[in-house]
């Protein structure tokens, strides 16, 4: 039986780690990479992937949504073709399963081996 999407995020653009991630990491975990979402932000740390999800019209509300690894239990990555505005990778995982879409200024590639690093316990090291 297949779970159904439960969420779907665009990546946009790497972008610097945002300042205000630090406080939310735990003793030994370090932020590698930075994506921009439509609304906000998402960073793979060395042990999750957190997503902040501004909502309302101000933007003022946020979800955040953090992603262990260790709950990964398979991934998928597709190159954008000639006519694709958009790449993407797919995680399935405990909780579901996780589109994200890959934008042109973003290396899909680049991203997959991030994940592959994180979820077989590999080193992180920037991308």
């Amino acid at each position: 039986m297949e779970t159904a999407a439960i969420t779907t995020w665009t990546f946009v653009s790497e972008i610097p780690i945002p300042a205000d991630v630090e406080p939310m990491l735990v003793p030994g975990e370090r932020a590698v990479a930075a994506y921009k979402t439509f609304r906000d932000s998402a960073v793979f740390t060395t042990k999750r992937l957190i997503v902040r999800d501004a909502q309302g019209i101000t933007g003022k509300k946020v979800e955040m949504y953090s992603l262990p690894y260790s709950s990964v239990n398979m991934w998928s990555s597709e190159n954008a073709g000639t006519l694709d505005i958009n790449a993407e990778i797919e995680l399935w995982t405990r909780a579901g399963h996780i589109k994200i879409k890959v934008g042109k200024a973003v290396d899909v590639r680049a991203l997959d081996r991030l994940i592959t690093h994180a979820v077989l316990g590999a080193e992180l090291a920037t991308v």
